[in-house]
């Protein structure tokens, strides 16, 4: 009797505190579903998950602020750059929301396969002549992280100043020895917000899911891709499908002001020397906005700009995502611009690494077909890309999963860059995906087990906190 009236003081007090701290309503009913109908699992979840901590263990969204600022005060002076008028909307938006600058002259490479990735980051390492530095949600140490760290090592005894922040728990099936062959070879390594036994409430549920390499400040890479083998490999039931970029230019300086906001996360030293943010020429003709967000900024800066663009869209929107749990309002805009005429698509996987979260995703696919959306599944492996669309002219590449969580928990940094050949090149990717895709029927659909659709719906309600 006593275990079962403390049990019900927990659920009644927890339950309070979700609903004073007055969170997206959607996401307070998600949290007291779980809570009240989850026995036990439910207060573990919300012990590990469900706890608003930023403020007290990370760093105060004031000195945030600061800091996003301060490196970037030591860029070129800024000079007009063109890009496509209908984005004008966009980037006015990510400049006014968190002080994030229109950067030209860079030339992007896309990649769509692993080992070309990893073969121009290495080469890219091997030329690097002052400092690199590397920021990865995953970081392990079978085979491409051995030929990555034997060149880091290489470049550190050359007397390269290199950097590594690692996500603890995304790379938590590293070995210790080897984070600590870094540190040896004197590579400043860190995790970001180490997870320990007595800590591990507050930052489990906030990690850098950030993929950004910075060589030289002049070369850098974002996208989908961290280091591990399955990125090359694949898995025994088909390829690892992904999409990164390798960007050379003034954006570049956009990722390193990124990396040193983590930096002083990770380490306290604050790194803001002109010689991080070097005068940089001409390297192509692609304009663009590095934009970063995550639980410290007062908005969420990649899930606006995405909003925007959907606004704006007056031809096509092509989306691909691993997992698809966006907020209603995306939903509703994303409908909203099917139903206006644009050509929307939507791409995920067939089949995924998180079956719960799959499961979760099919129960919008029904509301996206019925206002005209074409959908999607990538049969030929495992779709992770993460890679947007819009008009041919703005394409969105990062770290950022369409759902939820990556915008509203995760660390996260996109690529908002304003071309109409780069924007060529991305569709021609999509495009060449649907070749090995399955489009998904209304008549088709609505035929899935009445049990099926019942699960898919009922995990769909705790789609927030997945």
């Amino acid at each position: 009797m006593i275990i079962e009236l403390l049990y019900l003081l927990t659920v009644i007090s927890i339950v309070v505190v979700v609903i004073s701290e007055n969170r997206n309503p959607i996401k307070t009913v998600a949290w007291i579903l779980a809570v009240v109908f989850l026995p036990f699992i439910g207060i573990i979840w919300y012990a590990v998950f469900g706890q608003d901590t930023t403020k007290k263990y990370v760093i105060s969204r004031r000195m945030y602020s600061k800091l996003k600022k301060r490196p970037l005060d030591e860029m070129d002076t800024p000079v007009e750059i063109f890009f496509p008028e209908k984005h004008a909307n966009i980037v006015k938006l990510l400049q006014n929301l968190d002080y994030t600058p229109l950067l030209g002259g860079n030339n992007v490479k896309l990649f769509t396969l692993g080992k070309d990735k990893f073969d121009h980051l290495l080469a890219d390492i091997e030329k690097a002549r002052q400092h690199i530095h590397i920021e990865y949600y995953v970081l392990n140490d079978d085979e491409i992280g051995m030929k990555v760290q034997e060149a880091l090592i290489r470049k550190a005894r050359e007397g390269l100043e290199i950097r590594i922040i690692y996500d603890s728990f995304g790379s938590r099936k590293a070995k210790k020895k080897f984070l600590e062959e870094f540190r040896r070879a004197g590579i400043e390594t860190e995790p970001f917000l180490k997870l320990t036994w007595s800590a591990i409430t507050s930052r489990l549920n906030y990690r850098t899911h950030r993929k950004i390499v910075v060589i030289d400040g002049q070369i850098g890479y974002v996208g989908g891709m961290n280091i591990a083998d399955r990125y090359i490999k694949g898995f025994d039931w088909g390829c690892w499908r992904d999409t990164h970029a390798r960007i050379e230019g003034k954006g570049v300086q956009g990722l390193q002001s990124v990396f040193l906001i983590d930096w002083y996360f990770v380490s306290q030293t604050l790194i803001t020397s002109r010689n991080y943010f070097p005068m940089l020429g001409n390297f192509g003709e692609c304009p663009m906005q590095i934009v970063n967000s995550g639980p410290l900024s007062e908005e969420n800066e990649i899930s606006h700009g995405i909003m925007q663009a959907i606004y704006d869209a007056q031809k096509s929107i092509f989306i691909q995502t691993p997992y698809f749990l966006p907020p209603d309002a995306m939903i509703d805009a994303l409908k909203a611009a099917a139903i206006r005429g644009v050509d929307v698509r939507l791409m995920i996987s067939k089949r995924s690494d998180v079956p719960l979260v799959q499961m979760a995703s099919r129960s919008y696919i029904k509301d996206m077909l019925k206002a005209g959306v074409k959908v999607y599944k990538y049969h030929k492996g495992f779709l992770h890309s993460k890679m947007m669309m819009f008009d041919d002219s703005l394409t969105l590449i990062g770290s950022a999963n369409f759902d939820s969580r990556s915008f509203e928990q995760n660390f996260e940094v996109e690529a908002f860059i304003y071309d109409e050949k780069l924007g060529e090149q991305a569709n021609d990717i999509f495009v060449e995906d649907q070749r090995f895709s399955d489009l998904v029927l209304m008549r088709e659909w609505v035929k899935r087990p009445v049990m099926q659709r019942f699960f898919e719906s009922l995990l769909r309600l705790f789609a927030p906190l997945l």
